[in-house]
């Protein structure tokens, strides 16, 4: 079992930075598969970032460049820093963990879930 917490969120302009973290508990946390999805008002919940148990990110096509995954396996720590914010990020962001090896796109592939955090973006 693997609960996760997320914080950071909040309200900021269009063009700067936030930095959301998630706090893992539970055992064997370095063997997941951590990610952050995001679901925005009437769209679908969609992966952003994604990072293996070996430190290997991947992001979605909409936010590189942008968005920085990190984890600390030591801390039970999972970091997302977030810069040149645009008003289409707005969204809430929830932290996830999957028992698989791989970063899955899909949300069915992701066994815990944090209780999510608001970011919203003023133009």
């Amino acid at each position: 079992q693997v609960q996760l917490v997320e914080s950071g969120g909040g309200l900021v302009q269009a063009g700067g930075s936030l930095r959301l973290s998630c706090a893992a508990s539970g055992r064997a946390f370095g063997a997941y598969t951590m990610g952050w999805f995001r679901q925005a008002p009437g769209k679908e919940r969609e992966l952003v970032a994604g990072i293996t148990s070996g430190g290997s990110p991947d992001y979605a096509d909409s936010v590189k460049g942008r968005f920085t995954i990190s984890r600390d396996s030591t801390k039970n720590m999972v970091d997302l820093q977030i810069n040149n914010l645009k008003p289409e990020d707005t969204a809430v962001y929830y932290c996830v963990a999957s028992r698989y090896a791989w970063i899955a796109r899909e949300s069915r592939r992701y066994d815990y879930w944090g209780q999510g955090t608001q970011v919203t973006v003023s133009s």
